[in-house]
């Protein structure tokens, strides 16, 4: 065969299979769309900042436009954040939602920013991504769909979870800065609906809240462990205590989450849990988060819901004691589905 035909040969497969793979491509969605198009597009997803494109060229530097909005992505080792170890808190650089803590931050060595966990899984979105001829999972900001960059299976134990961010999607906040803001534009509360384990997490899923705890709550004993509060003699329940965006969810609506979450007809138990550490209470920080719980409460009871009578408490918060840590986020770390379903 002569190299005049061979080369042309070569040339035809090279330009078929190019458009084979456009053509998969297109099949499963995989070229990346701009976050302009996933936050109209997505229905599923109920962004809390929308702007059209020529409102994030305004909003954003050119570097953050390229790769926020056209998906973009920094050369390797030039981003600012990437040899950057300074405790504090990284949000979203277009809309400024908390996505990762300095806690998390680790060397993996390819060039990117990268993190074992965000601070709150509600607070991040994925969808496939097919470019490069690989699959990928994309990371996106919940609240704006910006492009963040990809997470990946071969990060440290025991999630195995690396976030592989770029710097330009990143807005770091000193620790002394980002508590500063955090008490401005956040408020608390505190549920205690059974085994602590499922409560807290199906609170840390929650739009709008950005930090939940374990602990123990309406006792007498001071520093109380978790065997103590097993006796059940030390008065505590437990409890979830929870950090949120009073503009991206109300107290009300956690209140109503809180009745949704668990059944407010079991006295001094939940499910198998039983003992007065497993007790319905809402703590209320002041007469307004009382007010509010009282009438939810109310409505709940008039609507028929529930079969029997609802036993929630509604009483003061007092001391709020966090749990031991292997208790926190407890469901994420160990896939116990029985505790959170």
């Amino acid at each position: 065969m002569k190299p005049s035909i061979k080369i042309a040969i070569l040339a035809l497969s090279i330009l078929l299979g190019w458009a084979g793979w456009r053509s998969l491509n297109a099949l499963f969605n995989a070229a990346p769309q701009s976050a302009t198009q996933a936050a109209k597009g997505e229905k599923d997803m109920a962004k809390k900042v929308v702007k059209s494109d020529q409102e994030w060229k305004k909003a954003l530097n050119s570097e953050q436009y390229r790769v926020m909005i056209q998906c973009g992505t920094e050369r390797p080792f030039s981003g600012k954040y990437n040899d950057f170890w300074e405790k504090g808190t990284y949000f979203c650089a277009a809309c400024g939602t908390p996505l990762f803590t300095s806690e998390t931050k680790y060397e993996h060595g390819t060039g990117w920013p990268s993190f074992m966990s965000p601070i709150n899984e509600a607070n991040l979105e994925y969808r496939d991504d097919f470019s490069l001829m690989m699959r990928r999972t994309e990371v996106r900001c919940a609240a704006c769909g910006a492009h963040l960059g990809h997470v990946f299976d071969d990060g440290p134990g025991p999630s195995r979870k690396h976030y592989c961010i770029n710097s330009a999607a990143l807005d770091f906040k000193p620790e002394t800065a980002a508590k500063s803001a955090a008490k401005q534009k956040t408020e608390t509360a505190i549920f205690a609906a059974g085994c602590f384990w499922g409560v807290e997490y199906k609170f840390s899923r929650v739009k709008g809240v950005l930090a939940s705890a374990a602990g123990y709550s309406g006792g007498v004993t001071k520093n109380p462990t978790y065997r103590d509060v097993c006796t059940d003699k030390t008065g505590h329940a437990e409890s979830v205590e929870v950090t949120y965006d009073p503009a991206r969810v109300s107290y009300e609506d956690l209140v109503r989450k809180f009745f949704d979450f668990h059944d407010p007809t079991q006295l001094n138990r939940q499910g198998p849990d039983v003992g007065t550490q497993y007790r319905s209470v809402i703590f209320y920080n002041d007469e307004g988060q009382k007010r509010t719980a009282e009438k939810v409460k109310a409505e709940y009871e008039k609507s028929g819901a529930f079969k029997k009578s609802i036993v929630t408490e509604i009483v003061p918060a007092g001391e709020f004691y966090k749990a031991e840590e292997y208790h926190q986020k407890y469901y994420e770390k160990n896939k116990i589905k029985s505790c959170a379903f």
